[in-house]
C-alpha cells in the first residue's frame, strides 16, 4: 500500500536522491550524451556515494518549504519539492519508472495542492519535461506559455513546458 508522507531529512535524504537521479536520467536526459548527463544531475550525479559531503549536498538541495514522498512498504517511490508563497511553485516530481501510472503522482499533487489551499494559495506554477506534460494536463494544468529552453545545473538546453492551475476562489 502506498503511503503518501512528510519527507524526513535525516532519513530519507539518501534514499530520495537516488530515485532522483536516476528518475532524471531515465525520462528527462534520453536527449544528452551519456557523458555530459552529468553536467545536467550536478550534485545528484553523487547520490550513490557514501561520502558525508555528497550527501549533505544532496540533502541541502532536496529542502524546500513542502516536500513529500511516497513510500511502499518502507522504500520510497516518489518525492515532490514544492513552495508556497505567494503563487505556490511545484518545484520537481519524480516517481520511479516502475511505479508510474498508477496514481502516485496524482497523490503527491494532490496532498500538495491541498496544503496550498491550507496556506491560501490560490494559483500553482510549474515547469514540466514533455515527458511529464500530459500527466499535468490530465491534472488540469494549463500552459502558461510556449515551451522553453533551459538549463539543470552546468546543463544547457532542457527543453521544459511552463504551467499553472488556479485552485479555486477565496
Amino acid at each position: 500500500m502506498i503511503l503518501i508522507r512528510d519527507y524526513q531529512e535525516d532519513n530519507d535524504a539518501p534514499a530520495a536522491g537516488r530515485l532522483i537521479a536516476d528518475t532524471f536520467s531515465e525520462f528527462n536526459l534520453t536527449f544528452a550524451p551519456t557523458e555530459e548527463q552529468n553536467l545536467y544531475l550536478g550534485s545528484f550525479q553523487h547520490a550513490r556515494s557514501l561520502e558525508n559531503g555528497h550527501q549533505a549536498e544532496i540533502a541541502r538541495l532536496i529542502r524546500a518549504e513542502m516536500v513529500y514522498v511516497a513510500e511502499d512498504e518502507g522504500e520510497i517511490v516518489g518525492v515532490l519539492r514544492g513552495n508556497a508563497p505567494g503563487d505556490g511553485r511545484l518545484l520537481s516530481l519524480y516517481v520511479r519508472g516502475d511505479y508510474q501510472w498508477h496514481g502516485i503522482g496524482r497523490k503527491l499533487v494532490e496532498r500538495f495542492e491541498q496544503d496550498c489551499l491550507w496556506k491560501g494559495v490560490r494559483r500553482i506554477r510549474l515547469s514540466t519535461s514533455l515527458y511529464a506534460l500530459p500527466f499535468y494536463l490530465k491534472l488540469g494544468y494549463k500552459r502558461s506559455t510556449g515551451v522553453r529552453t533551459g538549463f539543470s545545473f552546468e546543463g544547457r538546453g532542457l527543453v521544459y513546458q511552463p504551467m499553472k492551475k488556479d485552485l479555486g476562489r477565496d
